[in-house]
């Protein structure tokens, strides 16, 4: 009995880190049980709106593996025109573990928008962390964030 409880334990470890580590890969973060970039949040609407709007599955479209879901045709066609004035940095991945040279979910309520670019973070405590140092962590991300793209 003890063996299969290890056992199940081992497998369900490597599962999730297999998960892990094929997330880490991926350009856009979209979370491990579906392929939505922003939790599915309109990421036009943090810059028209100045905060976080679900997006609708009326209005989606992919780039870059993921679907994106906007609030408004208007916003998705912004999107579809300048998708780089909109996405968020590093992926959608947190700003601040980017910064670290990790990967951790960025996610929508948490958010910035910084000489025109929008950064996600993983909660309350690590935007406050990262808003008090932006330029230098930006900095740092910028570089890890080019590692990353290239492998």
């Amino acid at each position: 009995m003890r063996l299969v409880k290890f056992s199940a334990r081992v497998l369900v470890l490597l599962f999730f880190a297999a998960i892990g580590s094929a997330q880490a890969e991926e350009q856009i973060y979209t979370g491990f049980f579906n392929n939505k970039a922003a939790s599915g949040f309109d990421v036009v609407a943090y810059f028209s709106e100045q905060k976080p709007v679900e997006g609708s599955s009326k209005f989606t479209l992919e780039y870059k593996g993921a679907e994106w879901y906007f609030s408004t045709q208007e916003n998705l066609m912004l999107f579809k025109e300048s998708p780089e004035k909109y996405a968020p940095q590093y992926g959608g991945y947190c700003a601040w573990a980017m910064a670290r040279n990790k990967t951790a979910p960025g996610n929508a309520p948490f958010w910035t928008i910084y000489k025109n670019k929008l950064y996600l973070n993983y909660d309350q405590s690590v935007v406050d962390t990262w808003r008090a140092d932006k330029d230098a962590f930006i900095k740092k991300a910028d570089q890890h964030w080019a590692k990353m793209e290239k492998e």
